[in-house]
């Protein structure tokens, strides 16, 4: 069956999300060396990710930089939900996260939809490795996301109280959510 989301083109996409308070989130994804590259910068925060994913949709790295040339923050992912640092040390804490959300972006969802396929009516349990960019802090935490509709989503994520709707483009990126508004 199909999940209905179009593919993204081998040129990407970038768009961006504005809170009333001008914050402003900027993505880029593009098609990069066999795998996605998804980078994105956070005004507000003075801060830049890179996430390396899979053609399937799995996750292989992600680098945090804040005010450092080197990155602050490097994680990847073996595969099979085993996680390490980029001196080779193992997280055995966020063994079992299949997934990665930087909670200042809406992007996050973004990889477990299209990895996914889920149909209208079906949900999944996720565990997701979720960082905090003030203080480099990576804490697993349990994800519910249910596919309501074909372009509309729920997230709950009872660790933060987080319970929302929101909806997609075509391409399984969120439009608009939790304050945060997509222009382009």
């Amino acid at each position: 069956m199909s999940d209905g989301l179009t593919p993204f083109s081998s040129d990407g996409a970038t768009c961006r999300w504005v809170t009333p308070e001008a914050h402003a989130v900027d993505l880029e994804v593009r098609w990069d060396n066999e795998a996605w590259t998804v980078a994105m910068r956070a005004e507000r925060e003075r801060v830049e990710g890179v996430l390396r994913v899979s053609p399937s949709w799995g996750i292989r790295q992600f680098l945090l930089f804040r005010d450092l040339d080197q990155p602050d923050l490097w994680l990847a992912n073996d595969g099979h939900a085993r996680w390490g640092e980029i001196n080779g040390a193992h997280r055995p804490d966020l063994d079992g996260c299949t997934d990665l959300d930087v909670a200042i972006a809406p992007f996050g969802v973004t990889v477990p939809i299209r990895r996914l396929g889920l149909q209208v009516g079906d949900a999944a349990e996720l565990q997701v490795a979720v960082v905090d960019v003030e203080t480099l802090g990576v804490t697993p935490q349990r994800y519910v996301l249910a596919r309501l509709a074909t372009r509309t989503w729920r997230l709950v994520v009872t660790a933060r109280d987080v319970d929302v709707e929101f909806g997609i483009d075509e391409h399984g990126v969120v439009v608009d959510v939790d304050g945060f508004t997509r222009l382009t």
